[in-house]
């Protein structure tokens, strides 16, 4: 082991002897073990780490190579995951404009030398906007999670109220990262599910409309898949009592289906990783979220908005940030919310990716994947012992599929499709237990009539083996 008082770590800034004993001259100390001082000794391991030799750089790539070739990726398999995290086709040209070095970073950028790229976000936010039928986008936020988040903040603000209803059919996860976000400044309370069609429950709703709901929140395709066509009524409901109505959406199923803006919405969220964004262990995924151009609603937003503004030149514009004053760059501790990091780099590929498909180009891949997703569903349910967890419901790209009465539980059946080169779909069992051996089975455009088939006949040949 090296004598601290010589040794320089090579890495490490700061830790040439008479550098590092500079320092600690500066602030008064005469050793590095007095900087932990204020930790109790019961905390301090007080003896040598027991760390293998260290290894070579070469030796380390090759380690670190070894544990990443141990994992499989979408394109490795036939993959039928979805479940918040999709797998779309990504065009070579949301890659290329991405990749530039003006773009690519998640920071928004500032308006000194940054114009292009306020310009991309200001082309992404009209997109977008079209998209939903909405008049104003923010710049990304990190996920759908927390665009559903800031939104039913964003109500409780706009209404002085303190409780949001959600229906239990929200994904766990994301009601997790939603209940963490919103804690202590919002409640959320569930309106229970339908039980035979998966939509919400009108009755159990207006059961709940208390004076004291800022919000309703509802998705729609939802997690579950399903198409909630009680959109207008729920709206309705929420609106009778004063209360917003947040939608959560898909982005790629506007082609076919009616934005939420023309069932009552207030404000529109959801996720960006279908337009043009590869599917990521712990990356690749933003949100948005957009509402009528009027002040009340603009001046509650949290993140940055871009816009058409004009310049010091009489007559002539340049692209910049709308109502900076309202944020917390301006605001600090004092504003409403905290923006830090976005995905602004997110919101350039989006942009990118409804640039290229258009109008024509988000209904064909809309119709593409509603024809695959119902084609693989009935493949599925034909099969003996299996069937849909909610038949009777119309469904986008994702649906439930039940395998109670094969005798199999989905983590054996999972496991043998593994085998067989297919990731099945996400295991529902933990999360919705009173369904029993459910999984939830995503179909995009990027599967084939082939593949669909070879998913249907795998899955007959494991259920009746003994």
């Amino acid at each position: 082991m090296p004598n601290n008082r010589t040794y320089a770590h090579p890495y490490i800034p700061n830790t040439v002897p008479e550098v590092r004993d500079a320092m600690l001259k500066e602030i008064g100390l005469t050793s590095m073990d007095q900087l932990h001082d204020a930790i109790p000794d019961s905390l301090k391991l007080n003896r040598a780490m027991n760390l293998p030799p260290a290894m070579t750089e070469y030796e380390l790539r090759r380690h670190i190579d070894g544990l990443l070739a141990k994992n499989k990726h979408g394109a490795a398999y036939l993959n039928f995951l979805g479940a918040g995290c999709w797998q779309h086709f990504i065009p070579a040209v949301c890659d290329e404009i991405n990749q530039r070095s003006e773009f690519v970073t998640a920071y928004a950028g500032e308006p000194y030398e940054d114009h292009g790229r306020f310009q991309t976000l200001f082309e992404y936010q009209s997109l977008m906007a079209e998209l939903v039928d909405m008049d104003v986008v923010n710049v990304p936020t990190f996920d759908w999670a927390q665009a559903a988040s800031t939104a039913i903040r964003m109500a409780g603000r706009l209404t002085g109220r303190r409780a949001a209803l959600l229906p239990r059919s929200v994904d766990p996860d994301k009601v997790m990262i939603i209940n963490n976000y919103c804690t202590p400044v919002m409640e959320l309370r569930f309106v229970e599910i339908d039980e035979a069609t998966g939509k919400m429950d009108l009755a159990d709703l207006r059961s709940k409309l208390t004076s004291d709901v800022a919000a309703v929140y509802f998705e729609n395709p939802g997690y579950l898949g399903i198409i909630e066509d009680q959109g207008q009524d729920i709206s309705e409901l929420a609106h009778s009592v004063d209360a917003i109505c947040i939608v959560g959406v898909d982005p790629i199923s506007l082609g076919v289906l009616q934005p939420p803006s023309q069932y009552g919405a207030d404000i529109v969220c959801g996720d960006l990783q279908p337009l043009g964004m590869h599917m990521n262990y712990g990356g690749g995924q933003a949100g948005f979220i957009a509402t009528r151009d009027e002040e009340t609603y603009v001046m509650e937003y949290p993140s940055r908005l871009f816009g058409i503004v004009p310049t010091e030149v009489e007559g002539e514009y340049g692209f910049g940030d709308v109502a900076y004053e309202r944020t917390s760059f301006a605001l600090r501790e004092k504003g409403k919310e905290s923006v830090g990091t976005q995905t602004a780099l997110w919101g350039i590929t989006a942009g990118v990716y409804l640039s290229l498909l258009g109008p024509a180009g988000m209904q064909e891949v809309g119709e593409t994947i509603m024809q695959k997703s119902q084609y693989a569903a009935m493949k599925l349910s034909a099969i003996p012992g299996i069937s849909l967890r909610f038949g009777e419901t119309a469904f986008f790209k994702e649906f439930v599929v039940d395998f109670n009465d094969t005798g199999l539980t989905v983590a054996q059946i999972n496991a043998r499709l593994s085998d067989a080169g297919i990731f099945g779909g996400k295991d529902l069992s933990a999360s919705f237990p009173a369904w029993g051996q459910c999984a939830l089975y995503c179909v995009t455009e990027i599967h084939s009539q082939t593949d669909l088939d070879r998913l249907a006949d795998t899955i007959q040949t494991i259920v009746r083996k003994p």
